[in-house]
């Protein structure tokens, strides 16, 4: 059920949010959070979609603000979104125009959950610093996604570096959860075994490979080299190079099932799809705390590839 609200305030849409309850029972009372999620026109039915299916493990709130005609009238428009909609959440969707886009921490105050978390997440922007807008200094846990922001790569990848506070994540880093719980285990079984060099092949302008890079060459104290690879989806091999042979976890393009291959022994195949962007969202909406390795690798192992010697770039043929 939608039920639009033209030219009103958030008042107005609390109240309305109340009578929907008592009238239809059609809104839960169990909700475990607030999910704000400031994003454009285009993107909105997306990121929508995306939290609705996320919200059936995190039943929650969801306030969409979608910021359209800056200079226009000052002007509310609302949709409060419930039942088949809204998934397990309920959903309001704020069109904000004119003078209400500088007040946005203002204009929800009414519509927050009391005492629950709130997180922010931004599905197609990189704010300069999240922490310190409005919607994010209500949250204690941010969001954004460098893979569908604007820029180059690397203008992206130092945006997260320099706007980086603690409670900030990116899903760019959480689409690569599984490959680094894998490659963790296979360094947890031979400890004593140096690695010499690592080779990462992935996309070439998605950001998760040299998140990865920044994650595993400073803690193996070895150089990393990314193969770009222009037509895969995301990550598809990571090799470890050690005195015994070469380690390697291998996704093909387009497969859900990965290979562990190990020196002297048996092909080993295990399921490893790529997570969707309600599964990445999931995922952080069960993290509220500040992921301190994400925090390490913005901080440390970013500057670290920068350094001359430590990561190698090639272009797959």
């Amino acid at each position: 059920m939608i039920i639009p609200l033209y030219d009103t305030t958030t008042n107005q849409i609390a109240d309305k949010l109340v009578s929907v309850r008592q009238d239809g029972g059609a809104i839960a009372l169990s909700r475990v959070l607030t999910l704000l999620v400031p994003v454009g026109a285009a993107a909105a039915e997306e990121a929508i979609k995306a939290a609705n299916e996320a919200s059936m493990e995190h039943p929650c709130r969801v306030i969409v603000i979608v910021e359209r005609d800056p200079s226009g009238q000052a002007t509310l428009d609302a949709e409060i979104r419930v039942g088949g909609d809204a998934g397990a959440s309920e959903v309001v969707v704020l069109r904000l125009r004119g003078s209400l886009i500088d007040h946005q921490d203002n204009l929800i105050t009414p519509l927050l959950l009391p005492d629950v978390p709130i997180v922010t997440w931004w599905p197609d922007r990189i704010p300069d610093s999240p922490a310190s807008t409005s919607l994010g200094m209500l949250a204690i846990h941010r969001v954004t996604d460098a893979k569908l922001s604007y820029g180059t790569l690397a203008e992206r990848l130092e945006h997260l570096q320099r706007g980086y506070a603690p409670g900030d994540t990116d899903l760019a880093w959480t689409r690569i959860t599984w490959w680094r719980a894998h490659l963790a285990a296979v360094l947890d079984r031979d400890p004593d075994m140096p690695v010499t060099s690592a080779v990462i092949y992935h996309r070439e302008d998605h950001p998760s490979g040299d998140l990865l890079a920044a994650w595993l060459g400073p803690r193996l104290g070895c150089p990393v080299t990314l193969v770009h690879q222009a037509h895969a989806s995301g990550l598809t091999r990571v090799e470890l190079h050690r005195a015994d042979g070469v380690v390697a976890i291998d996704r093909p393009v387009g497969s859900d099932v990965a290979t562990l291959i190990t020196p002297g022994g048996p092909d080993q195949q295990f399921h490893m799809s790529m997570p969707s962007l309600a599964d990445c969202l999931s995922e952080e909406l069960r993290r509220l705390g500040e992921d301190t390795v994400y925090g390490q690798v913005i901080r440390e192992g970013l500057p670290w590839l920068r350094r001359a010697g430590n990561l190698t770039e090639i272009r797959a043929e």
